[in-house]
């Protein structure tokens, strides 16, 4: 049983594997770009998500359907089975061209994120858009060759849409800089490169089959409603988990984009772990599909219940093999996917590590509606009191003010170069008790020693002009 299960499974597991190389791919050609870019292809990779799983009843439900007629050899069956899912796929896929800009405003009210990122996201979908039906009748034609326990043609489809999506992506991208609708219209381009190629397959494998049952007759017949009623009825339990499954992802990725732009970058990495683990899971999933339609259709109890047994061996297997390599090796698979090594998100901040503070130079840009209050510059008095040194400056009032802001990149790589920087704030607006608690994991507090640093000569002086406790 092992063997059959292999068999399916890692053709299968190739054929899935390609699906998130392909998100990787395109986020590692934008990820070069900007965050926003990262942020733009996730959302717009999500919305496709959103609409392509809630369809993906048009390959499970096929492939459960023809293995079925497979292992009664009912031949025909299997042919009625291929028609009704391909009608099915090319319905909803004009649906989804004529739907096309409400869809578009539906998605900037679900999602968030800036203004830049759902503009370029909004942009992508426009161009993806249009490989809606190449991509749904994919999902009919591989279904049906996994349900006639052949899954090395989908294999192969798979491996044709990645050579082509990445060549022309790169292509658009970094030859025509098309920016994020190159990648779009390159995956357009990929999507009905795989349905072509199914097409031929599906002729050159079972065009004796399909030649020996259709006639106007018989195609009428298979999608009359009666007909039809069977494949909705099984498909909707379906729909409705792949529905909740798109909810979730939807709402990870919608909440990511509320926050920053950086934490979707960021959900948009992490996502591609998981998507990893599962389109391999989905493997044995699929087989487990092929076998199991199968078998019930011969009428086979023993092979069932063997074949649920080791599928389910190899899902606990795999799911501890992926659990241990993500924990090991998790950093280095993100370096794959972005060039922002060096990005310091405060999440490696622990208790007992060190607060260095680096000086400032006065006020700088901040705080001068205060400044202005205390020093009566809006008043008849402002050319006497910009004058002054008060007794304490080094200068004059004015020339203290106005003191060029401090740049602290310099002083920041330095410093990284010295140690290891965890976190950085920038003590302004709220100042210590707002801005540094934000950079700290939870239920630790930061220790800071007053007069361990000297303070610029301006500060002392607000505070007793303004009368600030």
């Amino acid at each position: 049983m092992n063997k059959k299960i292999l068999q399916l499974a890692l053709p299968n597991i190739i054929t899935n594997i390609t699906v998130p190389l392909l998100g990787m791919v395109d986020t590692a050609i934008v990820g070069h770009l900007s965050e926003s870019h990262i942020g733009a292809i996730t959302i717009g990779t999500q919305i496709f998500n959103l609409i392509y799983w809630n369809f993906g009843f048009l390959r499970m439900g096929t492939s459960g359907f023809a293995a079925q007629a497979y292992g009664a050899r009912r031949l025909d069956e299997a042919v009625r089975v291929f028609l009704r899912a391909f009608a099915i796929a090319l319905a909803i896929a004009v649906t989804l061209l004529l739907l096309q800009y409400p869809i578009a405003l539906l998605s900037k009210a679900i999602f968030n994120g800036s203004n830049a990122v759902l503009e370029m996201a909004i942009s992508y979908f426009f161009v993806r858009i249009w490989a809606a039906p190449a991509t749904l009748g994919l999902y009919a034609v591989k279904g049906w060759f996994i349900g006639m326990q052949n899954s090395r043609l989908p294999m192969w489809i798979a491996i044709i849409i990645n050579v082509v999506n990445i060549v022309c992506s790169l292509v658009f991208v970094l030859g025509f800089h098309w920016d994020i609708r190159g990648v779009a219209l390159g995956t357009v381009i990929a999507q009905y490169s795989g349905l072509a190629i199914g097409l031929y397959f599906l002729v050159f494998r079972y065009g004796k089959l399909f030649r020996r049952h259709l006639s106007p007759t018989f195609i009428r017949k298979t999608l009359q409603w009666h007909a039809m009623r069977q494949f909705f009825k099984v498909n909707g339990d379906i729909f409705l988990r792949t529905v909740c499954l798109a909810a979730v992802f939807t709402f990870i990725t919608s909440e990511s984009g509320r926050i920053s732009d950086q934490v979707l970058a960021v959900d948009a990495l992490l996502m591609q772990f998981f998507m990893l683990f599962s389109y391999i899971m989905d493997g044995f999933a699929y087989a487990g599909e092929s076998l199991v339609g199968r078998y019930i259709g011969a009428h086979n109890r023993q092979s069932l219940v063997q074949a649920v047994r080791h599928l389910l061996l190899w899902g606990l297997a795999i799911t501890l093999f992926f659990t241990g390599l993500y924990a090991l090796w998790g950093d280095e698979f993100l370096l794959i996917f972005s060039d922002k090594k060096n990005v310091i998100d405060g999440s490696k901040v622990k208790a007992g590590d060190v607060i260095i503070g680096l000086a400032s130079t006065g006020v700088h840009s901040n705080g001068f509606s205060l400044v202005r209050k205390i020093f009566g510059i809006d008043t008849e008095d402002a050319l006497k009191n910009l004058s002054s040194d008060y007794g304490v400056l080094s200068r004059s009032l004015g020339e203290t003010l106005l003191e060029p802001t401090k740049i602290y990149v310099d002083a920041i790589d330095h410093l990284k170069e010295k140690v290891e920087i965890k976190a950085i704030c920038h003590i302004t607006g709220g100042g210590f008790y707002e801005n540094i608690p934000r950079m700290l994991p939870e239920y630790t507090n930061a220790h800071i020693e007053k007069g361990s640093w000297e303070m610029p000569e301006i500060f002392p002086l607000m505070k007793q002009v303004g009368e600030i406790s």
